[in-house]
């Protein structure tokens, strides 16, 4: 096991503000086409998407072949997304799993 947080490794500071995926999904984050949101309304896609990539060169060196993530976060979900500012989960991937599918790693909801 090899604990990580995508989106400390991305530059956020822990804790931080809630945060959500806007315009679109986690595979248009990393297409360009939406955008990471925290509850400040800062954007933090940039962070999201560096946090995500450290992970995805981290799990290549290791040949990781599954990633246990936590469930509903916009970065790590699998499955469904939670909103904390609208308090509504959402079908969908967060970045990093949308980024770990991408390149045929398995992953599991925690």
């Amino acid at each position: 096991m090899v604990p990580l947080c995508p989106e400390q490794l991305g530059g956020l500071p822990t804790p931080r503000p809630s945060s959500r995926i806007v315009d679109g999904n986690a595979y248009d984050v990393l297409d360009g086409r939406a955008r990471v949101s925290n509850e400040r309304d800062e954007d933090v896609t940039e962070e999201f998407v560096r946090g995500a990539r450290e992970v995805l060169s981290i799990a290549e060196v290791l040949n990781v072949e599954a990633a246990i993530l936590e469930s509903r976060s916009p970065s790590c979900g699998c499955g469904s997304v939670y909103d904390e500012t609208s308090e509504e989960a959402s079908e969908g991937d967060g970045v990093l799993t949308a980024l770990l599918k991408r390149k045929g790693i398995r992953v599991v909801p925690r």
